[in-house]
């Protein structure tokens, strides 16, 4: 859609509205915030398609060079083979049920890891085909409906269940995107990270719930992308949840933490997660759940 100006916002999909104006919103038992952990499950090509969407600054550094990038290819693989096992005992520690934003590619050519999943009741989500293989409008509507099909199919086939929540790789969509989610039966979308609460979205069929993610805590986004240190990342969740917990006595807030297994699994950052999740359960008043328990609980909320 083209840019529109007009007060508050330029696109259809939601108006403005300023947390301070809304009604309060309850968590369950009176939670003031709602903590929902999402992992990333996904696979990074040593060669993707030729007509494939790559972020220039994907993280890990692959090119489109003559040669086989092995380096960049096995650090992001280490977050399936090692990471994701050092965040799921930590998750487990405190009792904490992950939402899995898992590729397409994982989902088929990982059974061990879905099963892991499983066992411990995680909330499957969908995430693409692959990591560097993003949606972008530069797709027609047929090919964006398409990838999108063929990936809530893999997990569906997988997991048993078909997802009803989305994670773009890269936070990637097009315009045409939310829409396209809705028709295909998804409840929400964590690609919008503009909120510290969930809120509906306008779609032409169907009905879809903006799930925001706080992006500036994303691993990737504040460790990798800014080189944060991870000490320093550690010390952000914290002061962000104290400041969240303040503001949530005037109504419930949102705190989603987006981890990457292949940075967050590492042996010498993944105490850094532990100890953060030690601060925020020092205190009561924190709902831990997966991103459809979130969802659905909002929606109910009328």
């Amino acid at each position: 859609m083209p840019g529109m100006r007009k007060p508050g916002m330029d696109n259809d999909y939601y108006d403005f509205s300023p947390i301070v104006k809304r009604a309060a919103l309850k968590w369950p038992d009176n939670a003031r915030v709602a903590l929902c952990v999402i992992v990333n499950l996904e696979h990074y090509e040593i060669q993707p398609p030729a007509d494939a969407y790559m972020p220039p600054n994907l993280p890990g550094g692959l090119g489109r060079g003559g040669f086989p990038d092995f380096r960049s290819v096995s650090h992001r693989d280490y977050g399936n083979r090692v990471g994701i096992f050092r965040v799921m005992n930590v998750l487990d520690k405190h009792g904490i049920k992950g939402t899995a934003a898992i590729d397409a590619t994982v989902a088929e050519n990982y059974p061990f890891i879905v099963n892991e999943c499983k066992k411990r009741g995680w909330e499957f989500i969908g995430h693409g085909q692959t990591v560097n293989r993003s949606i972008t409008s530069n797709m027609t509507e047929a090919q964006e409906r398409e990838y999108i099909r063929s990936s809530l199919d893999a997990v569906a086939k997988a997991t048993g269940k078909r997802p009803g929540g989305w994670l773009g790789p890269e936070y990637g969509e097009s315009t045409r995107t939310p829409a396209i989610l809705a028709a295909e039966g998804v409840q929400y979308v964590c690609d919008w990270p503009n909120d510290e609460q969930p809120y509906r979205m306008k779609v032409p069929k169907g009905s879809m719930v903006s799930l925001p993610i706080m992006l500036e805590l994303d691993d990737v986004f504040t460790h990798w992308n800014r080189r944060v240190t991870i000490m320093r990342w550690e010390q952000l969740v914290r002061e962000a949840f104290d400041t969240m917990y303040v503001d949530g006595a005037r109504g419930g807030r949102l705190l989603t933490l987006n981890l990457h297994p292949f940075l967050i699994g590492q042996p010498f950052r993944i105490k850094y997660l532990d100890q953060a999740l030690e601060h925020i359960f020092k205190r009561g008043g924190v709902w831990k759940a997966t991103g459809g328990e979130i969802v659905n609980w909002f929606l109910q909320q009328g």
